[in-house]
Order: structure tokens, then sequence, then C-alpha cells
């Protein structure tokens, strides 16, 4: 389902807006950095989903950009049977960053979808977008082109939070096969959560309201079916769930604003606070990303915040948009890989056309310590003694994103002053090995607290294995 927040720049202590939230799939999860990229004419991408999704359809190729935009995203391996790699947001050079989110449509809807659907799926759209727009707007009127030129392949609905410096939108996307969204914008004093994603009532009696974009047939295919009238237009209760906000939404933003009324108003331990909190995050949560939307003077000093997975058992650390690689802790393993059960690192099992008994892993990847599943077996340890151990651990996380916030600040100065001096190349290194550094550091505190509450547990003397599943209470 995945969860986003929005937090408008003047409800932030410095002075710009966030974009936080985590992606909620049980497959792997991995880091990358992808360069600026020039194509050929002519070039295109695979996009749609297959005859083996949750909602089936057919795989098409759409045009390729001549260039596409140098970005940071966190991509998995499986969701609903959409082809793998699947991602769900991420950061671009240009600061636009993306969060996708799961949002229903009616039921109606849903059966109307053809079962034949081609088009983008909600990966493709992330993905394009984070490689191609420049400003939040342009990113809503891609995917509003990409559905109108190619159609889209749906799993039942969904939607996009999609901000940059200056605004945010949310987009919905609605099954049916019939083109469907509509977009509300986002300004400076919004504070918004989506999971699922949602909008409200649009004044339908203003087509040119600055705040909302919908497409041409939203309002006349709603009559058409007899779900609309007369009066307000309210696009959750007429083409979504029904459910408005749901009970979490309500909470986390009403949480939020109490700290945003405070004289500091919300910085980098709130925003964090609000997607590690195990009131919303738990096991599903695959990763955890918080980016600060601003304007560096250089675009590869932009940077997004990285936890391997939901930050409850995962510390956070800077990724800088200007750096050149990610540790191989945090590249794409075997660890909940889909299809990886039946592979192999051994070319005799290689048979004759059957290439697929191969693993699609790097090899030297797989020899390093997996992230993600070291964060994991902290997360079922603090399970073990919840009252004790999350506060204990969360006190260290928050200790450490404290100590490494002010040492980005040094190093974004510093990167910064080598740039003007016209060693770019020099500035890029020194983030490089301190974003690299600080990924690894937080790993082996991971570890050393997993050892700790491994100990401990086991010195408790309790065998529960048979027990029903030890759970965070979590709103949602």
């Amino acid at each position: 389902m995945s969860y986003a927040i929005y937090v408008g720049k003047n409800q932030s202590s410095s002075g710009h807006a966030w974009l936080a939230g985590y992606g909620d799939e049980p497959s792997s999860h991995w880091l990358e950095i992808n360069p600026r990229k020039q194509h050929h004419p002519g070039k295109t991408i695979a996009v749609g989903v297959s005859e083996y999704a949750d909602l089936p359809g057919i795989q098409t190729a759409i045009p390729q950009a001549s260039e596409t935009a140098r970005n940071i995203r966190v991509e998995y391996s499986y969701y609903k049977g959409v082809p793998a790699p699947v991602t769900n947001g991420g950061l671009n050079e240009y600061g636009v960053a993306v969060r996708d989110i799961w949002s229903t449509s009616r039921d109606e809807l849903i059966a109307m979808t053809p079962v034949n659907q081609s088009g983008p799926n909600y990966s493709d759209l992330a993905r394009i977008v984070v490689e191609r727009a420049r400003t939040a707007r342009e990113g809503v009127e891609l995917i509003a082109k990409l559905i109108a030129d190619f159609g889209e392949s749906t799993y039942g609905g969904n939607s996009h939070l999609i901000a940059d410096a200056d605004e945010a939108w949310v987009m919905i996307q609605f099954a049916g096969g019939q083109g469907l969204w509509a977009a509300e914008r986002l300004g400076a004093d919004s504070i918004r959560a989506s999971r699922p994603g949602y909008i409200g009532i649009i004044p339908i009696d203003e087509p040119d309201h600055p705040d909302f974009l919908y497409s041409s047939n939203l309002i006349s295919l709603a009559r058409s079916q007899g779900w609309y009238a007369q009066g307000e237009f309210d696009v959750n209760s007429i083409l979504g769930d029904g459910k408005g906000r749901w009970d979490g939404v309500q909470w986390i933003e009403s949480e939020m604003a109490k700290r945003a009324a405070r004289s500091e108003k919300i910085g980098l331990n709130d925003i964090i606070w609000a997607i590690r909190t195990p009131s919303l995050t738990g096991d599903t949560a695959g990763y955890g990303q918080v980016v600060p939307l601003c304007n560096p003077t250089h675009n590869g000093l932009r940077f997004l915040w990285h936890a391997p997975i939901g930050g409850l058992a995962a510390p956070f650390a800077p990724v800088f948009m200007g750096q050149n690689k990610v540790p191989e802790e945090f590249q794409m393993h075997r660890y909940l890989t889909t299809g990886e059960s039946h592979r192999f690192m051994d070319n005799r099992k290689e048979v004759t056309g059957a290439d697929d008994t191969l693993s699609k892993v790097s090899q030297r990847t797989e020899a390093f310590r997996c992230a993600v599943s070291e964060c994991k077996r902290l997360l079922y340890l603090m399970l073990q003694n919840q009252d004790r151990y999350i506060p204990e651990v969360v006190q260290c996380f928050e200790n450490r994103e404290a100590i490494v916030s002010r040492q980005t600040k040094t190093m974004v100065k510093a990167a910064s002053a080598l740039i003007d001096q016209g060693d770019e190349f020099a500035a890029f290194s020194l983030l490089t090995y301190f974003s690299n550094n600080e990924l690894l550091s937080g790993l082996e505190l991971v570890a050393t607290l997993s050892a700790s509450l491994e100990a401990l547990t086991k010195l408790a003397g309790q065998d529960d294995r048979n027990a029903s599943l030890k759970m965070y209470d979590q709103i949602w």
C-alpha cells in the first residue's frame, strides 16, 4: 500500500518543504543511483503488466525520452505480478520527488478494467516522472499525457504524491480503462498524508481553479454511470473507496499539525518520527525515505535520507545525487528477491535456452552483508520485548541521526566550496565517502544492537516459537 507525508515549507523549521514515506511491499528492496542518460531516436521502453498480474494485461513499448535525468530511487522485485524491477518513487537531479501510494477505485471501475489492458503501470509512471519531470506540475502533466496517449495498466487504482521545492500534487489514477485521473495541489501551508491517496471535493464549477486538475471525462463518466447528479463533487466518495481520510491519516496529520504549531515547527527529527512511529510502521514497511525539498547551489548536492527497511528498525543516512556509488550492502541481494529461490550462482546449472537457472544478483554483491536482512533481524528482535526494546533502539537511532544531520550540513558546505573552486570531482568524491561511511556505520549500529537484543532474548528463557506472531500495534 505504501505511505507518504508532505509538509509545506511554512510548517518547516528549515524553511523548505519535506516529502517522506515508505514502500509497503514484502519483496526485496535495494538502493540505486541512476546517471543522466542520452537515448537514441527510436528507442523504446517496455511498460504495462503481463497476463500473470492480479489484473492481467498486455506489455507494450512506448517511446523513450531523448534524455533521462539522474535520479536516486529504491527498487524492489515483486508486487501483484507487475514486471520487475518495480519502483514507487525517488528524487531526481531537478529536485522532483515522487512517492507512489495505493488508492483503490470503486468496485464498478475495477470491474470495468479491460482484460487486455495496456499502457504504463504505477511503477512505470513513477519511474518516468523521476526520469523526465523538472517540476511537480510537469510530473502530473506527464502522467496525464502518458495515460491519454497509451492508456494505463492498473491493479485497481493508484495515486502519486509528486513534489518540488515550491509545491506538491496528489494525483489519483482510477481503474476502469477510461483514462480517469484527478490531481490536487498542496502548498506552503499544507500537511498531507496518503495511505491510501485521497482527494476530497473538487470545485467543478471553477474549471480553471489553480489547485485542481482532472481528466476531461471525469465528471461526464460519473454522471453517465449514475454515480453523480449534482452538488459537490467528492472524488473519494464518487470514484474511490468512499472512506475519506483513514484513521492513520487523520492521526498523523493531527500529530504533525501539533508539531507545526510549536515555535520550532517541524524539523528532520519530526519527519523521521512520522515514518518511524510503531503506530504506523512495522514489518510491511520495505524501506524509509525522507526528501528535503530545497534548491541547493548545485543539483548534485541534492540528497535524501534513506533507511534500508522501515525506520523503526533502521537508521537513516544521507544519499547524495552527485555521489558515484552506494555500498554493496545496500544493493540488490537475493534475500526476499522474487525468483531467486530456484536460481544458482553456478554456471554448471545453466541449461541451454533457460538462463532463468542463473541468479540475477551480482556474486560480488551477494558476498557482502545485506542491509535489508540485517535490519529485519533487528526488527524481529525488537518485537520480543516491545516495551523495553523499542524505546532503547529508537533513542540510539535518534541520537545518531542528530549527529549525522549536523555533519551533513558541514559536508554540503565543504562540497559546495569545492564546486565553486571548479573541483566538482573532489566535491562528489567527498560526498560519496561521507554517505557510504554513514550508511555502513548505521549498519554496524544495527548489528551491535541485534547482538545485544539477541543475548537478552535468549537469557529471558522464553521459547514461544509456536505462539501467534508478535506484532506492532499499528493504526492501519
